[in-house]
């Protein structure tokens, strides 16, 4: 086989695979879309311990607490507006988990602050929240040393949360998908290779005949 030829067919190959690999970077950024720091408003309770007792108060405090915020920013579309709402019922958030700790006859300090924290990467649905410092409503209860629980206030998707377990859950299914994703990317790869051998071969043996 001519030079030209064996040429021409690399050539043609690598334009083969660099146009799977830009299908399949669009294809990945149309399934995601990521929303930026500054574009939500979310929730963050730190249990005392892991004990069954603390984990309930956490959840008990959890129900309630988004209860009444998903109740504050109803009708509120402007970010700015609904961080304000929920900075300014910080009392009201107090309330909830005094009367909460009091149901459970439970005599335990608690923390509770509106300020920028730190939070995982987190999936809902199509949706992406990076990694990152987010505002947020921070709950401490105890020594804060317990299994926590994250959601997104505003706009309001913690129901999504309370629906799916806790957060660990969900970054769990992330982690999932990004290995799937790997793997399928391994198998074209392999492919890609497999044809590459398989012109070199024939391109080799016509030469030897």
């Amino acid at each position: 086989m001519k030079p030209n030829v064996v040429i021409y067919l690399l050539f043609s190959l690598f334009v083969l695979i660099m146009n799977w690999e830009s299908q399949n970077a669009v294809a990945v950024a149309s399934l995601h879309n990521e929303v930026s720091q500054e574009e939500a408003v979310r929730l963050r309770i730190l249990a005392n311990s892991d004990s069954v007792r603390d984990q309930a108060l956490k959840r008990d405090i959890r129900d309630e607490v988004n209860a009444a915020i998903t109740e504050m920013v109803l009708g509120v579309n402007d970010l700015e507006e609904g961080k304000a709402m929920i900075e300014g019922n910080l009392a009201k958030i107090e309330d909830i988990v005094e009367a909460e700790l009091a149901k459970m006859g439970m005599d335990q300090t608690y923390e509770v602050s509106f300020s920028e924290v730190e939070f995982p990467t987190k999936l809902y649905g199509n949706i992406v929240y990076p990694a990152g410092l987010y505002d947020a409503v921070l709950i401490t209860l105890g020594e804060g040393k317990g299994e926590n629980w994250w959601c997104v206030l505003f706009p309001p998707l913690c129901f999504l949360d309370m629906a799916n377990g806790d957060a660990v859950a969900a970054d769990a299914e992330v982690e999932e998908e990004v290995v799937e994703e790997d793997v399928e990317e391994v198998e074209v790869a392999f492919f890609v290779v497999e044809i590459f051998s398989k012109i070199k071969d024939r391109i080799f043996s016509s030469e030897k005949v």
